[in-house]
């Protein structure tokens, strides 16, 4: 164990969320999310699987050490609910109330539409599977950003 590292981080994730430059993305997904095969397209090549654990706890373990990108529109996306990309599903509202809780209130979640965002994905960094992550839709983006050299986003 390390201090002030959270527990749900392996050894794996973290060497590739370290390894991330700024406007490098992650994926990260539930478990119905074509993973493995979309990751072997990325970056890194490989999946990172978070077994036992679902969105909110994921997101919260990475973005305790993730900063996210002010640069860009919108550094956390959502993949659209097919026919409804406005809806916002019960795991959209949970990755919402996580990222306000740990990084802040000023990041808005974006929308990506389901096959854009397959695309999008295979042009990423890394996928990151929340194994026990069950509900539709539990599909984000993850932009990193810049940490200023007091440790602060900039």
């Amino acid at each position: 164990m390390l201090k002030n590292i959270h527990p749900l981080l392996s050894a794996d994730l973290l060497y590739i969320l370290r390894s991330m430059g700024h406007g490098d993305e992650l994926i990260l997904a539930d478990c119905n999310f074509p993973s493995a095969s979309v990751a072997a397209h990325t970056v890194t090549g490989e999946l990172i699987n978070m077994n036992g654990v679902d969105i909110p706890e994921a997101a919260g373990a990475i973005l305790s050490v993730f900063p996210l990108d002010s640069f860009v529109e919108h550094a956390v996306l959502r993949m659209e609910v097919v026919g409804n990309p406005d809806e916002l599903v019960p795991c959209h509202m949970d990755m919402q109330q996580v990222v306000k809780e740990i990084s802040g209130d000023q990041w808005e979640m974006g929308s990506i539409e389901r096959f854009a965002f397959y695309e999008r994905a295979r042009n990423s960094y890394a996928v990151v599977c929340a194994g026990n992550e069950r509900r539709s839709y539990g599909c984000f983006v993850l932009v990193k950003g810049v940490l200023d050299p007091d440790g602060n986003v900039v």
